[in-house]
């Protein structure tokens, strides 16, 4: 069965949550949003295009910072309101130079940063 992109259930924004994780590692790298624009983008190229809602503007990751993520699969949930991205990722995911954006943990109350940034 081909693929409908109008089968997705956009937000009334016309946004989608895209989960990136690392195809290798199943280690989950970040949250970020896609318009029908960035994810068409996101599937011609390969290259993966969110939507930044701060800038309201498409944003090709790593596009500045080189830390790009090559498209290994897309994978849709139940609901079709929500994205799964396995991605190759170069370099770290997260602004903040480390490898994932979920680098703060809860353990007994307190917040702990569980991974530095990358050198």
């Amino acid at each position: 069965m081909a693929f409908d992109p109008s089968s997705l259930k956009y937000d009334a924004n016309g946004l989608l949550p895209a989960i990136a994780q690392d195809h290798a590692t199943g280690e989950v790298l970040m949250l970020a949003w896609m318009n029908a624009q960035s994810l068409a983008e996101t599937l011609a190229s390969g290259q993966v295009t969110y939507w930044s809602r701060s800038r309201q503007a498409l944003w090709a990751k790593g596009a500045t910072s080189g830390h790009v993520q090559r498209l290994v699969e897309l994978r849709l949930d139940c609901d079709r309101d929500c994205l799964l991205l396995l991605v190759d990722q170069t370099g770290p995911a997260c602004h903040t130079l480390r490898r994932s954006c979920f680098y703060t943990a809860l353990r007994g109350g307190d917040e702990v940063e569980i991974m530095a940034p990358l050198p």
